[in-house]
């Protein structure tokens, strides 16, 4: 038996194949206890927490992205999902929703504000980082922890990551809090004049078929994904040949030809590929956890925590107590959409349903307060965490 597990580790291929599948079990144990309870315990949270302690304690190998063979793939990935993302964004939703937009990017500049205001306690460094991260969602984590690992800052590429992974506890709870305040209004509103609310009208919209609907099977899994590849190597080579961040021109190019209906929406789950790519970009983070020491655990949980909560508490005072509310012409709402850069798409979509859920049983209601709260909830999310962070991430990054 011993020589039989000897002649297995000896095994390139098989040891490679071992690690992945370490990888991939830490994820799956995340997404386990995530569905387990409701979303209240983040998947993300749970597996870079793992890979921390696994790391820091000896268990994991602090080469084990490279020992499975992920290395490369994995900074292939993030282009491949950028474009993805771009996409993704509805430009008439985007239009229509125009007041939180608005809302949502001064929101953004906010955080960045109450970030670079810290500075003396955190450091330029940790704020470079922070500000995109907290803006954002996974790319422009991923844009801002492969900047401060390539300048040689290891404590400012881990906080990003651990930003990251607990940035939705600290906008889940104002956001639904604020979100509920906001139902309870609707209803209220609803109940005293129900005939008002009531039979609203639908507007006819007019179908647009697009080349890519029109063509849709001959865009198979492997067409996608190389639409996808030769977008990602265009957008990289112009990252090259121009001072603007790859990321920007591929999350541009996505945007305007998924819209345009030239590609599928959402090209990468058309090809079946997006939740593996994904799961690498989440796999090119985790080597900056592996840098950390126990000396260096007190100051990256002191500088998150202060950033998180230096985050929260200026939004709830700038769109709620302040006159910023006034755009989206809801104290409560506007709080809410401020949070979005923390939650992203679907935390919002999830949140506006428990928010509609909390506050009625029944459906009709329920429907009110979804009309009230999820696209404004949604486009937020749309708007920072799938948008505009890539494009502050790509700014940042060189500032490092």
């Amino acid at each position: 038996m011993e020589s039989m597990v000897n002649t297995i580790m000896e095994s390139q291929i098989a040891m490679q194949f071992f690690n992945f599948m370490i990888i991939v079990g830490i994820f799956a144990i995340g997404d386990f206890l995530g569905i387990i309870t409701k979303a209240k315990l983040s998947a993300v949270f749970v597996a870079l927490v793992i890979f921390l302690v696994g790391f820091l304690t000896g268990i994991l190998p602090p080469q084990i992205v490279e020992f499975a063979g992920l290395n490369t793939f994995a900074n292939l990935a993030g282009a491949l999902v950028v474009f993805h993302m771009g996409t993704m964004i509805n430009l008439q939703q985007l239009r229509q929703e125009w007041r939180t937009v608005v809302t949502a990017v001064l929101s953004m500049i906010v955080v960045a504000l109450a970030i670079f205001a810290i500075i003396p306690i955190i450091g330029y460094e940790n704020a470079i980082v922070a500000i995109p991260v907290l803006n954002g969602g996974l790319i422009s984590t991923k844009i801002m922890v492969d900047a401060a690992t390539g300048a040689g800052l290891a404590v400012a590429a881990a906080l990003g990551t651990v930003l990251y992974a607990i940035q939705k506890f600290a906008g889940s709870y104002p956001a639904s809090f604020f979100g509920v305040r906001e139902a309870k209004e609707a209803l209220a509103q609803h109940r005293a004049n129900k005939d008002a609310t009531t039979g609203k009208e639908q507007e006819k919209k007019h179908v647009r078929h697009t080349f890519a609907q029109k063509y849709n099977k001959y865009f198979t899994d492997f067409t996608c994904i190389a639409l996808a590849a030769f977008f990602a190597f265009l957008s990289t080579a112009l990252g090259v040949l121009t001072p603007v961040n790859y990321s920007i021109w591929a999350l541009l190019f996505g945007t305007v030809f998924g819209y345009l209906g030239i590609v599928p929406l959402r090209i990468l789950e058309k090809g079946k590929a997006s939740g593996l790519l994904t799961m690498l970009v989440f796999a090119s983070i985790i080597p900056s956890l592996a840098k950390i020491t126990w000396d260096q655990l007190s100051t990256l949980g002191f500088v998150s925590i202060v950033c998180l909560a230096v985050a929260v508490v200026a939004l709830i005072i700038c769109f709620y107590f302040l006159p910023l509310w006034k755009i989206s012409k809801s104290r409560n709402l506007a709080v809410g959409i401020s949070m979005g850069q923390l939650l992203g798409f679907p935390a919002t979509f999830l949140i506006s349903n428990e928010i509609a859920k909390a506050v009625t049983d029944d459906a009709e209601e329920q429907e009110i307060v979804l009309d009230r709260i999820m696209p404004a909830y949604v486009v937020s999310g749309l708007a920072t965490v799938t948008t505009l962070s890539i494009v502050v991430a790509g700014i940042f990054s060189n500032f490092i």
